[in-house]
């Protein structure tokens, strides 16, 4: 897929007033340059949500949230990285390059869309013909209203229903193959996929048909569920049926119920559990926990509660862990035996239901009691055997409070990761204690650079490359020659723009405390202690340049410089003493 040109993102975020775009959604406050509200993405009574109309950039102190124009109508409306940049595109009067638009869409995806949501008008047109699919409908309780919300339709019977319908033209079958909506036997004769099923749409995060479901009405007509097979539109392991009606129903998501069917889905939406999606017919995928957790911070897994469904949970462990960022939960529930939560809403209705979702097992207590299933914690080995299992699931878990607390719960129940004693850590506490003055954090020149550069990116381009510490060995340098060779290839970038470019790498995290920080003083002030601190970089540089150059000759005398070398030392000294 091709990149939208960095400089196209750049000058539409330039164009983009970011208190507009978060104000049209929260309701924001002035505070002095800045502006504040309630965090969006986590429940808090007191604002510590901040939008900075300058370095276009958001950033909460409560949960990290944070990023550009981009990233929250990702976040907050749920729209992909494409929809989000044309979004924003149609709003500045700016065009996304017609390259990039022509590379990424082939020229069959528009005319796949149009043949699937064909494909459901045609399904949902012969619903209203077929007396025996309504009547299993109305057997299962589906009322009219909730039927048009999923679009649920009927797929009748015979080889050809819908390639009738359609046209058989070459070019119609070709994109009913696409789609996956026909089969092909092996004499290779071309039918319906789908025949004598009720069917259920499956709708991207635009509300988009890209694949269907289809249920069997009896009980001995072939498989319960039958899903379109892979496509270049659909892709199972990345897709939630319901979520799309999920969204639609909330403007926020408080939680989101995982259950395994598209009848459990509807039934629970019907009787006003209206947070629920399925998984199609697979395990939870590490893309389904990231496309969870993008839409809610809790998830409620729902299985049965045999073995298969006990297995289908720890397959949801495996998926969430790495994804379980501060702020995020997930917890899981198991149902009574031969009790789906179709049957359960039934008979005990939403209230029920969410007072069993308040009794769900947290993810914590499921991975320990799992692991500890078959282990004796009484006895050393056995705490030992519950370490070496828990520690690498637990390493997964990002750095953060939860992990912090993952690792304290796992040694509370082992004892490994305890210290016998930890003097050093505890001196400057002692210190304090004893009223002495705690030894204040020293600010790195290093770091102070760059604090400077993302409250003003424009500062470097007052540099120009290659820049003269780029070999002081420092903590950092590497760091801060980035991101001004970043400004510099890319004059418009946005203070935003330039954490955004750090999106999951490590520095990501102390470039957006920096950057989330109020300087003191004007752009005027930041500009001289900007250029102060270059030169004082700059001068270090020579300083470790001179010792390198002493050293070899206290090491090998005056043979081990070259000619040129001495000059540079010679030079390099003057400099210094001017």
């Amino acid at each position: 897929m091709a990149r939208i040109p960095d400089a196209f993102i750049d000058d539409l975020l330039a164009r983009t007033d970011i208190v507009e775009v978060i104000g049209n959604r929260v309701p924001l406050k002035r505070q002095g340059k800045e502006y504040s509200a309630r965090c969006p993405f986590h429940d808090e009574r007191s604002p510590s949500f901040t939008v900075s109309p300058n370095k276009q950039f958001y950033h909460c102190f409560g949960c990290g949230a944070h990023g550009t124009a981009i990233s929250f109508l990702m976040n907050y409306d749920r729209l992909e990285f494409l929809d989000a940049v044309e979004e924003l595109a149609r709003a500045a009067g700016m065009e996304v390059p017609r390259d990039t638009q022509q590379r990424n869409v082939n020229p069959d995806t528009q005319a796949t869309y149009d043949i699937l949501e064909a494909s459901a008008r045609f399904f949902r047109e012969q619903l209203g013909r077929s007396p025996q699919a309504r009547a299993y409908l109305d057997g299962r309780g589906v009322d009219a209203a909730t039927r048009e919300r999923f679009g649920i339709g009927y797929a009748p019977g015979g080889f050809n229903a819908l390639r009738d319908a359609l046209g058989g033209s070459p070019d119609t079958l070709r994109l009913l193959e696409r789609g996956g909506m026909m089969s092909r036997n092996d004499s290779g004769r071309v039918y319906d996929k789908f025949r004598d099923r009720v069917m259920f749409p499956i709708l991207d995060r635009r509300g988009r048909t890209i694949a269907f479901g289809g249920r069997v009405m009896g009980a001995d007509d072939g498989p319960k569920y039958l899903n379109s097979p892979e496509t270049p539109l659909f892709h199972k392991g990345r897709e939630l049926y319901g979520l799309w009606q999920v969204r639609q129903a909330h403007n926020t998501i408080p939680h989101i119920v995982v259950v395994e069917g598209y009848m459990d889905v509807v039934a629970l939406f019907q009787h006003g559990v209206d947070t629920a999606v399925a998984t199609l017919g697979t395990a939870t995928t590490p893309d389904h926990a990231e496309l969870l957790f993008r839409n809610a911070p809790d998830v409620y897994f729902c299985f049965d509660g045999d073995r298969a469904g006990r297995s289908a949970a720890w397959k949801a462990v495996e998926s969430v862990l790495p994804r379980m960022k501060d702020g995020r939960q997930a917890f899981f529930l198991f149902l009574p035996d031969c009790e789906d939560p179709d049957s359960l809403v039934r008979s005990e209705g939403a209230e029920g239901f969410d007072a069993r979702l308040k009794q769900a097992t947290p993810l914590s207590q499921f991975l320990f009691d799992s692991l500890s299933a078959d282990v004796n914690l009484a006895t050393l080995e056995g705490k030992g055997r519950l370490a070496e299992r828990a520690k690498p699931l637990v390493a997964q878990i990002p750095d953060g409070a939860f992990a912090d607390l993952m690792r304290q719960r796992l040694t509370e129940l082992t004892g490994v990761g305890a210290r016998a004693s930890a003097p050093d850590t505890h001196v400057p506490a002692q210190r304090a204690r004893a009223g002495g003055p705690a030894a204040p954090a020293r600010r790195s020149l290093v770091r102070g650079v760059i604090a400077l550069l993302l409250q003003a990116p424009s500062l470097a381009l007052e540099l120009l490359p290659p820049y003269r510490f780029a070999s002081l060995r420092q903590p950092g340098v590497d760091l801060l020659c980035e991101l001004l060779q970043l400004v510099y290839e890319r004059p418009e970038i946005s203070t935003g723009s330039l954490i955004e470019h750090f999106a999951g790498r490590d520095e990501q995290a102390a470039l957006q405390k920096l950057a989330s920080q109020s300087l003191p003083g004007e752009e005027a002030a930041w500009r001289t202690e900007f250029h102060e601190a270059v030169a004082r970089l700059e001068d270090q540089t020579l300083r470790q340049r001179v010792e390198e150059l002493q050293q070899r000759m206290r090491e090998g005398g005056a043979a081990a410089l070259s000619g040129p070398e001495k000059i540079e030392l010679g030079e390099a000294m003057q400099a210094l003493r001017r």
